[in-house]
């Protein structure tokens, strides 16, 4: 899971008493703050699995899970497996959410695929959705951990843990057109002099922190981040949800219009791709 979810995890299990969160990574340095606030790193993956009974992962993209649920299966026998409960936060496919959910089952562990809508702001404030499939006994047992804590809601999918997926995915079809509404809203102020500054108080006043949270990653220059300092969100990770929403679609006969990003939007109205607060003004 992302630091902002662990570090208020963690904080909650202190509050109450319980055994710290146990976290790995394959940087493990990335969590020094969470083991600052108690956290317990483990060397690798498969310890953590064998020590822990609920499992939380955010990983990149369906190869990735996929490997990691074949690692917990091939290193420990089911006894060991059985009542395990594994909560996968990331967005996968929907196939691959019910793979993973059908290979656990088999050794008696629970897959609940639990995808989470919002960004780092929201994550370090506790305010995250998440929209959890699975077993509802094993959602309940969850929901204490998660309501409150990492979260503010959890929107029950059901059983059929493709179905979370699915919303994710389309949740994501709403984030890539706000995002081009929000480019092309900020380029049209910044060229007819309105001025971005006083757009992007509209759109909070209006529509809220979570747009507003998109228009500051255009006006702050964060869409182009200094060379060498990593991205917010990274452009295959973006191009992998954007590319399960259009296969997705296209299975079902559906098509999707692309969007256009901020620095796209800005040359398509003669001004430079980049701002003032962007890298290649700094």
């Amino acid at each position: 899971m992302g630091i902002g979810m662990a570090l208020n995890l963690q904080k909650h299990l202190a509050s109450k008493g319980l055994p710290p969160l146990r976290y790995s990574n394959r940087t493990l340095s990335r969590g020094e703050t969470l083991r600052e606030a108690g956290g317990l790193p483990e060397r690798d993956f498969e310890t953590l699995l064998l020590k822990s009974s609920v499992i939380f992962t955010m990983i990149s993209n369906n190869e990735v899970l996929d490997s990691l649920v074949s690692k917990f299966l091939d290193t420990w026998n089911s006894a060991l497996l059985e009542g395990k409960i594994w909560v996968d936060t990331s967005t996968v496919h929907p196939d691959t959410a019910a793979k993973c959910s059908e290979r656990l089952a088999k050794v008696g562990a629970t897959f609940v695929a639990s995808p989470v809508f919002g960004a780092s702001p929201m994550a370090a404030a506790g305010q995250l959705i998440f929209a959890m499939a699975g077993p509802s006994a094993a959602i309940e047992k969850l929901r204490p951990f998660v309501v409150n804590v990492m979260g503010k809601i959890i929107i029950d999918m059901g059983e059929d843990v493709r179905k979370s997926s699915l919303l994710k995915i389309s949740g994501n079809i709403f984030v890539i057109g706000f995002q081009e509404l929000t480019a092309e809203a900020q380029v049209f102020a910044e060229k007819t002099g309105l001025g971005t500054r006083q757009m992007e108080q509209f759109i909070r006043d209006i529509y809220g922190p979570v747009i507003e949270s998109y228009s500051k990653r255009m006006t702050t220059g964060a869409y182009a981040p200094p060379l060498g300092t990593p991205p917010g969100f990274a452009v295959s990770l973006a191009a992998k949800d954007a590319g399960h929403a259009v296969r997705i679609a296209e299975e079902h006969g559906e098509s999707l219009d692309s969007s256009s990003i901020y620095g796209a939007a800005r040359l398509e109205a003669s001004l430079p791709f980049w701002n003032e607060n962007s890298r290649q003004s700094n």
